[in-house]
């Protein structure tokens, strides 16, 4: 089993960090590559064989996952708002796939007992409408995992102080997933 692990904007933050909080300047690039280091160990501590992108460039990420013939896929971020009030955790898959589906169950599910984040659901992009471009262009099963608000005080310390625990939760959910 090899799972590909993208954690989500550019490198550095440069050109794009993605989301950040306005209250403590935490970047979602540095929490998701922060994250998927530690996804990445705690497979390979299991005996799954990883590999970890983090660009800016998304054709680059879906090429090297398919390239790599990946058995899956998960890109980590954090979502954000206008709202200070939204909160909580959201796995999507793409429309038509199964083990998408199952496991963006697994990793939400884990997420959210172990984490105590608000469940916003397993949900699904569809090609053409809201179809995120790495689940739509990946070849094997793909999840993009959207741990928490940033844009939430709440959130924003679980994203700041939980790394290890969404880790080990998405990598719980992966051998769960198996």
């Amino acid at each position: 089993m090899k799972v590909f692990i993208n954690p989500g904007h550019a490198p550095n933050g440069v050109p794009d960090p993605g989301a950040v909080s306005d209250v403590t300047g935490l970047r979602e690039c540095d929490v998701a590559l922060s994250v998927g280091k530690l996804v990445e160990h705690y497979l390979n501590a299991v005996g799954i064989e990883t590999a970890v992108l983090q660009s800016d460039d998304l054709y680059e990420v879906c090429s090297e996952a398919n390239n790599l013939e990946a058995d899956l896929f998960i890109s980590i971020h954090c979502n954000s708002v206008e709202s200070p009030y939204a909160e909580g955790t959201e796995t999507w898959y793409c429309a038509g796939s199964s083990d998408g589906k199952h496991l963006a169950e697994c990793i939400q599910s884990q997420i959210v007992d172990h984490l105590g984040t608000v469940d916003r659901g397993v949900k699904m992009a569809t090609p053409g409408k809201n179809g995120l471009y790495v689940l739509t262009n990946t070849d094997m099963p793909a999840v993009l995992v959207e741990l928490a608000f940033i844009s939430n005080e709440y959130d924003e310390k679980l994203l700041r102080n939980e790394q290890d625990e969404f880790a080990r939760a998405i990598a719980r959910g992966v051998t769960d997933y198996m």
